[in-house]
């Protein structure tokens, strides 16, 4: 794998993060290429460090660059061993609960 530096003169996106997944638009080709996973953030200079896989060619001044964040982590979950739930009837009249779920699932073996 490469390094890619990508050199900016705008302000970077607020909400770019160190693992996003940096892509380009070849405007010749019309065609998305992945550069791969953003390593490294500067703000002075604005420039972001992509490790690109092998063979991919840096983007040039006429391409669009573009980012999306990385779907596995981004995912939230309800993470633990346990979880305690207390349910409370204020009411003075009788109530009953028919029924309570959730989705949980064994993450950590």
């Amino acid at each position: 794998m490469a390094n890619i530096t990508l050199d900016f003169s705008n302000p970077l996106p607020t909400g770019i993060q160190i693992g996003d997944i940096a892509w380009y638009l070849d405007v010749s080709a019309n065609i998305n290429i992945k550069m791969g996973p953003i390593i490294s953030i500067s703000i002075d200079p604005m420039q972001i460090v992509v490790s690109a896989a092998a063979g991919v060619s840096p983007p040039t001044a006429a391409d669009f660059i573009f980012y999306a964040q990385d779907p596995i982590a981004v995912v939230s979950s309800l993470k633990g061993y346990f979880a305690e739930a207390q349910f409370i009837n204020r009411s003075t009249q009788y109530a009953e609960l028919f029924s309570v779920g959730t989705e949980v699932f064994e993450s950590s073996k």
